[in-house]
């Protein structure tokens, strides 16, 4: 491999094309914005159509080369044909971040430390269960695998093949959170062994698989509670030995180092960012 010019040009991603799921809000919108200020030129997808379309048009009347579609991950055929579609408009793909997915319903401890007789394990509902796994895990199973397939063609590097997936896991993968909806915990440990065993599988296609593993980050995910409810933004706040939660702009620079050639010896590794909440409780 030549060696780059400067440091800074390994973060250059100017000219590719890459493709974010869940993209319409939250951490997903920082990464879709993140690869367009850079340059690259991007598919924002969510199964949100008014808030995708939306932030896709804020995106273009900036100056950005994005596009916009809709896709809910659980669906397979969908997410091929919008796979299929972004590479039919932006000539193949090199970087995918798997980032679509959910927290819905209670975790077995509320902010108040009590327990929530609906978290249970015995009492949980079974449909936000099966929406937790489809979503979470078998979602980012569907993404993934597309990218695979366009970046083995490799049609966006003039047919050089490689490529970056990054999928997005949760520090819940790594460490058990009790105010966190109890299927929440098993999807993301699923999803960062999945990065594990296809970053082994596709680093001879010279495509890197890592995730990113975010702790406490303010965005719309279960339902928004730490924007509109301060007992639990206090409640996660006290978790955070830095402090407080964390804005989405403070991903864009993983995201970056990710999505670029700055990582090109990284693959099969999860990068925490969750203000230190891994080590314990601040004192």
């Amino acid at each position: 491999m030549r060696t780059p010019a400067s440091t800074l040009a390994q973060f250059a991603i100017a000219g590719r094309s890459g493709i974010v799921t869940g993209a319409a809000s939250g951490i997903g919108l920082a990464y879709a914005e993140t690869l367009a200020e850079a340059g690259a030129r991007v598919t924002l997808t969510d199964i949100d159509r008014d808030g995708v379309q939306r932030e896709a048009e804020r995106l273009r009347g900036e100056g950005f080369d994005v596009r916009a579609d809709v896709l809910d991950v659980a669906d397979r055929a969908a997410c091929t044909a919008v796979f299929d579609a972004h590479a039919a408009a932006f000539g193949g793909l090199d970087i995918c971040f798997a980032n679509a997915g959910l927290g819905e319903g209670p975790g077995w401890v509320g902010p108040d430390g009590a327990r929530v007789p609906d978290g249970q394990v015995d009492s949980y509902d079974d449909a936000l269960w099966d929406r937790s796994i489809a979503i979470n895990l078998t979602g980012s199973y569907n993404t993934m695998r597309n990218a695979a397939r366009l970046m083995k063609a490799g049609g966006a590097n003039g047919g050089r093949g490689g490529g970056s997936i990054v999928a997005t896991a949760s520090n819940a993968g790594l460490i058990l959170e009790p105010i966190v909806p109890m299927p929440y915990h098993p999807a993301k440990a699923g999803v960062l062994h999945m990065v594990r065993a296809l970053a082994l599988e596709l680093a001879a296609y010279r495509i890197r698989v890592n995730a990113i593993a975010p702790g406490p980050f303010v965005t719309n995910i279960g339902g928004g509670w730490a924007k509109k409810d301060p007992a639990v933004r206090a409640a996660f706040d006290a978790t955070i030995p830095l402090g407080a939660m964390a804005e989405t702009h403070q991903m864009k620079p993983l995201a970056l180092y990710l999505a670029s050639d700055a990582s090109s010896f990284m693959t099969g590794s999860t990068l925490l960012i969750d203000g230190g909440v891994a080590l314990g409780a601040p004192k």
